[in-house]
């Protein structure tokens, strides 16, 4: 399909998984949630699983389709030599429940392992399928609410407290201390089911009489743990997920902060809303805290055993005249940006690649080859080369994703 024009609407696609809120994304998008159906991502960018449409006049069209087309016109010659595709994915999650434990290969690694799945014939939508393509998965979020995840393996000195401070972990203490991060989290993740209830269900009790007595704050383990519990009468078959709850850094952010995963660092999102911009890749090695699979020896092959202290990125300013902030990322295939504004302010720009904005809060008007009106939840994609214009009578809030030039 030929396209007219470099300014275009986009249709996002969103997932329903159970861990979702269910109102954050619907009032973003201006959707009713009669059903009570979980939201929990909305999907903006050229998936082949799932790709958003692009809105040409009448007609809706998958954009990846598009850009295998015109990989020149859409993306430029330049990023489809670099990647092949439109290299990120943008989204807008809600997490309710906490996510799965889980780290990303590198893009060495996740070609290795499709390459290894691909030979041994499993089926690329297999659901015990580890690597579905052959890049790696960094990702950036920037929280649009208080936001809490785990993130990388607390420091040396703070897991030897904790294990001589929690009775059920004594019996770690030597082996951390003799052969560290490794060991202590290979025991754990590859122990049988009854020893880990043996080890997990007193401390589980006991943690929910703390939480019953108003002593557990979000900062501390045992709040989360106990959440992961709330209305369940038994505790049996605990997920041995628990353990990692314990051993990696609770981090919050405020809205407005980011943080980036980069290949090999354990992490877990536990509550809040975001933005989260990410490699357009599906392979994910999780290690519990979900009903997917769970592959401990892939997860142990690609996680990086060392104590990690979570940086917290900062907005920084970007370009002139104050309307734009920048998350930066250590990647090449993708940069993310914040636009705000409001009253007499006009927001100027030249893509050099293609960019995909939403509106998350208020609605704005879009001048260049066409002028578009764009409301809260609306998203557009800017192909190279398009000059454009940005202004809002009201106070407008916009994500903007793009290649770096």
């Amino acid at each position: 399909m030929h396209l007219t024009g470099k300014i275009f609407k986009i249709r996002g696609r969103i997932r329903h998984y159970a861990w979702g809120g269910y109102d954050f994304i619907p009032s973003i998008l201006g959707e009713t949630n009669e059903q009570h159906i979980p939201f929990a991502e909305y999907w903006m960018g050229a998936h082949p699983a799932d790709s958003s449409t692009l809105v040409a006049g009448t007609k809706e069209v998958s954009l990846f389709d598009i850009i295998n087309e015109d990989p020149t016109g859409t993306i430029t010659e330049k990023v489809y030599a670099e990647f092949g595709e439109l290299p990120y994915l943008l989204k807008i999650m809600d997490v309710r429940e906490m996510l799965s434990i889980q780290v990303h290969p590198s893009k060495e690694e996740a070609i290795k392992g499709f390459e290894k799945e691909e030979a041994a014939g499993i089926p690329v939508d297999a659901p015990h399928r580890n690597y579905k393509d052959k890049n790696h998965k960094p990702e950036m979020l920037v929280a649009l609410s208080e936001f809490w995840l785990l993130h990388g393996f607390r420091q040396s000195a703070d897991i030897e407290k904790l294990l001589e401070e929690t009775p059920e972990f004594n019996i770690f203490l030597p082996l951390f201390k003799k052969e560290g991060y490794r060991s202590l989290y290979q025991i754990a993740m590859e122990m049988r089911q009854q020893d880990v209830d043996a080890i997990l269900t007193t401390l589980v009790r006991r943690e929910q009489r703390h939480k019953a007595a108003g002593e557990l704050t979000k900062e501390q383990p045992g709040w989360w743990v106990c959440k992961l519990f709330e209305g369940k009468e038994e505790i049996i078959n605990i997920d041995r997920g628990v353990f990692s709850i314990y051993f990696f850094n609770i981090v919050k952010l405020e809205k407005g902060e980011g943080i980036f995963q980069s290949a090999g660092i354990p992490h877990a999102y536990l509550e809040g809303q975001c933005m989260e911009l990410m490699a357009n890749s599906d392979n994910v090695l999780r290690g519990g805290l979900t009903p997917k699979h769970v592959d401990v020896k892939e997860l142990m092959d690609h996680t990086l055993f060392e104590a990690v202290t979570p940086v917290i990125i900062k907005e920084t300013a970007y370009g002139t005249g104050g309307l734009e902030k920048n998350y930066p990322c250590p990647v090449p295939d993708f940069g993310i940006n914040k636009i705000e504004l409001s009253g007499e302010a006009r927001y100027t720009a030249c893509a050099v690649s293609m960019e995909i904005l939403i509106a998350v809060q208020g609605g704005c008007v879009i001048n260049g080859s066409d002028n578009l009106v764009l409301k809260q939840g609306e998203a557009v994609a800017i192909l190279p080369g398009e000059e454009y214009f940005i202004s809002a009578s009201g106070h407008c809030l916009l994500f903007k994703a793009f290649v770096p030039g």
